[in-house]
């Protein structure tokens, strides 16, 4: 599929998930502060396992949402049917907080990260088809 002949290209959907996916990024962000802030770990995790994971968190999220949300945007852009976007958007956006969720109890909740994260693997691959899906048709 091409893309439509007007240059302009509106969206509708993936902001709604950008914006959510944001905020939630910021919390992970305030957690990782916070946690410095008590372990007096300017850099690294100054050896608190409670501030490694929320690094780890922020950072696992900082990996993978950003190429989903360019698949979303993609996907949107090629004329994905909403209900589609909005399934791909709640799905990462239940991902990525069971993922942060599963981390930030000590021990950790292994089907809470682990779902994420398995999760997440789906979007992605979901997203990956779509978008190639809609571009080669």
């Amino acid at each position: 599929m091409t893309l439509p002949a007007s240059p302009e290209i509106t969206f509708a959907v993936t902001p709604i998930y950008a914006g959510l996916l944001g905020l939630l990024f910021v919390g992970l962000s305030l957690w990782v502060v916070a946690r410095r802030v008590r372990a007096r770990a300017a850099s690294g995790d100054g050896g608190d396992p409670t501030l490694s994971d929320a690094i780890r968190a922020h950072g696992n999220f900082a990996e993978y949402v950003p190429l989903a949300l360019i698949l979303m945007a993609m996907g949107e852009a090629l004329g994905m049917p909403a209900l589609a976007l909005h399934t791909y958007g709640g799905a990462l956006l239940v991902a990525r907080t069971m993922h942060g969720a599963g981390m930030a109890r000590r021990p950790n909740v292994p089907a809470l990260r682990g779902g994420g994260w398995l999760l997440t693997v789906v979007v992605l691959i979901a997203g990956a088809l779509g978008v190639l899906g809609h571009a080669i048709l």
